[in-house]
């Protein structure tokens, strides 16, 4: 299981979604600078079967992969887990109550997360269990702060044992304040405020970012994991250049 630390208080971890069921994607974005990827099973057709290969894949690229999960459902939980996954990026995380769910469900000891030695988590068998359950400890669960409540509740929800961090989702934040854009000055005032608070407790100030000076001007306000669009995003940008002609020629 390939292992993701928290950022030094000096160091920006940058990382990006994959939304495409392919190993050779996986592969191609290993060979890059970038810190991990994300697979996005909350907004892209990736069941199990599909995770596992893409699991495989960063394994043998050496690129530690999370899970943004769908729900938080203990099978979910369970089921990207045992695959492999280096942490969770947990969706709608409101309260403290919610956190102190995905942690209980992610942890063996202390929690209810079901053991078996079989999974890839485990080595397939050649672990034993007193390493696995020391080795579950050490997933990253980051909580995605996309509501006012959440705003609301984003120290407490800081303050629970077992979760690593906040990634802010500023879409569904604008429509948590009733507005359609991610850049009201609402969204910009939670969004810092949030980063303030898990700075402030020594955590992951996350965030989603879509271009490169967005990257830069959040890292300005003390963001520390960056996840800049999507393989998708990046293949498109990518032939957009190489196919727009410069007007000068």
């Amino acid at each position: 299981m390939m292992k993701l630390s928290r950022p030094s208080p000096n160091a920006t971890h940058i990382g990006t979604f994959v939304k495409t069921n392919s190993p050779h994607v996986i592969e191609i974005l290993g060979l890059t600078s970038l810190d991990f990827g994300v697979l996005d099973a909350e907004h892209a057709p990736l069941d199990r079967s599909a995770l596992d290969m893409l699991m495989l894949a960063g394994k043998a690229a050496n690129w530690p992969l999370m899970v943004r999960i769908p729900d938080m459902a203990s099978s979910t939980i369970l089921s990207v887990l045992d695959v492999g996954a280096a942490g969770l990026l947990v969706p709608h995380v409101d309260t403290a109550e919610h956190a102190q769910l995905v942690v209980s469900r992610a942890r063996y000891r202390g929690g209810e997360r079901g053991f078996s030695s079989s999974p890839r988590a485990a080595k397939y068998g050649t672990l034993s269990m007193k390493d696995c359950l020391s080795a579950a400890e050490g997933n990253l669960i980051i909580a995605q702060i996309e509501s006012e409540m959440a705003v609301e509740s984003v120290e407490e929800i800081l303050n629970v044992e077992g979760i690593d961090g906040i990634f802010i989702g500023r879409a569904d934040l604008a429509l948590s304040f009733g507005l359609d854009d991610p850049k009201h000055a609402s969204v910009v005032q939670a969004s810092e405020h949030a980063i303030h608070c898990a700075k402030s407790a020594g955590k992951i100030a996350g965030v989603a970012v879509g271009n490169i000076g967005e990257r830069d001007v959040f890292v300005e306000k003390g963001a520390n994991w960056i996840v800049l669009g999507s393989d998708q995003s990046l293949l498109r940008q990518a032939a957009q250049a190489a196919a727009t002609r410069s007007s000068t020629a």
